[in-house]
């Protein structure tokens, strides 16, 4: 599937944030912090006094940490075309969304406005749309982060840009990737900032890397911890590998998502993730960092193709410090059914398959999934 924008327009500057709740460490019992003892001793020289040694207990707070799961590509119809109940249609999958910040990309828009960038007759022009309600629908399922970094946040032009943002605000959820947008979110004393990326002038532009690495640094300035998300590289059953080259799909320059990727980190993400292949890829560690390049498509109300390989999914799990380093990573595999739903997988089929790809493509840097879905971090990452 291949979205068609209409031609570029200027946009200004702008950032969402929200604030979720903070959560006091506290010192005591429960593990909340560690006690560490160190022992200082003074010796008085004396035929009769010895002073033993004191100990003095100091009493230190662990950095603190958050969770953040991550999906790939959203949709839930296009008006009129729409599930009867939305939130039933989320609900296979909103236990194992759960944590602090769940990240998500709305592959479209919500608005109410009817004139969009395809033409009457057109067969080969896809543009999404569901209603600004269904805001609350993903913020009731867990979803904190949305992206709008892809070639369907135009789809219904200025109007349903700006109707889509609005109703992201009012349902509390944090938007990122439109130009010049970073969207930031406090949890548990930390704050993250995402970076969205996507191969058009009406979002953050991955081509332009000057331009990435001036927002990568300005949210670094911003928040302590930058995820860098982006909406890049080829599409459908052929684009699960990472070429390490420019990709295109029907002539349009996806980008070079390995190239990309290396550069964002390099100028300071502390995590990269991905989708838009509508395929899963491999995962990488580079520097310590982890790149997860594609994490497939995610609950899409009639509007993808599920057959073989486009049918499995993954949400991605990690928990980090306030310093941006991975404690842990895993990942709970997913399958669509023939109208889209994810549902969580008994056979774990995604695993195996990510495996495949990330020790074809990334060889003794691979990200790897153990069999109980736990991702192995090298050591010093």
């Amino acid at each position: 599937m291949v979205g068609r924008h209409a031609q570029p327009s200027t946009h200004s500057s702008r950032r969402w944030w929200i604030t979720a709740s903070l959560v006091v460490v506290v010192v005591g019992g429960g593990g909340g912090a560690y006690v560490a003892t160190r022992p200082t001793s003074t010796t008085t020289t004396s035929t009769t006094t010895t002073t033993v040694p004191a100990t003095t207990t100091t009493t230190q707070a662990p950095d603190p940490s958050f969770t953040l799961s991550a999906a790939g590509d959203t949709d839930l119809g296009a008006t009129p075309s729409l599930p009867a109940n939305p939130t039933a249609y989320f609900a296979p999958v909103k236990s194992a969304l759960a944590a602090d910040i769940v990240f998500g990309n709305l592959e479209g828009t919500m608005t109410n406005a009817t004139t969009s960038k395809c033409g009457p007759t057109s067969t080969e022009c896809y543009a999404f749309r569901v209603p600004p309600s269904f805001a609350q629908v993903y913020r009731a399922t867990g979803f904190t982060v949305l992206n709008s970094a892809n070639n369907h946040s135009y789809d219904f032009g200025a109007a349903g840009e700006a109707e889509t943002s609005a109703a992201l605000k009012a349902a509390g959820l944090v938007q990122a990737g439109l130009p010049g947008q970073i969207g930031i979110v406090h949890t548990h004393g930390v704050s993250v900032a995402f970076v969205d990326f996507a191969p058009y002038s009406l979002t953050n532009n991955l081509l332009e890397f000057s331009q990435a690495a001036q927002l990568i640094a300005q949210a670094r300035r911003e928040a302590q911890v930058v995820v860098v998300y982006m909406h890049a590289g080829a599409e459908g059953t052929t684009a699960d590998h990472v070429t390490r080259a420019t990709e295109t799909y029907f002539g349009e320059n996806r980008g070079n998502p390995y190239a990309f990727a290396h550069a964002a980190i390099d100028d300071g993400a502390n995590l990269v993730i991905a989708s838009g292949p509508h395929v899963l890829r491999g995962m990488e560690w580079y520097k310590g960092r982890l790149i997860a390049y594609s994490l497939g498509d995610f609950t899409n109300y009639e509007a993808f193709a599920t057959v073989g390989d486009l049918s499995l999914s993954a949400i991605l799990h990690v928990t980090m410090n306030a310093r941006g380093v991975i404690g842990a990573a895993s990942l709970t595999p997913i399958t669509l059914g023939s109208g889209g739903q994810a549902v969580v997988d008994p056979s774990h089929a995604a695993w195996g398959f990510m495996n495949q790809l990330s020790t074809q493509d990334f060889g003794t840097s691979a990200a790897l999934i153990g069999t109980t879905g736990h991702v192995t971090i090298p050591v010093g990452a």
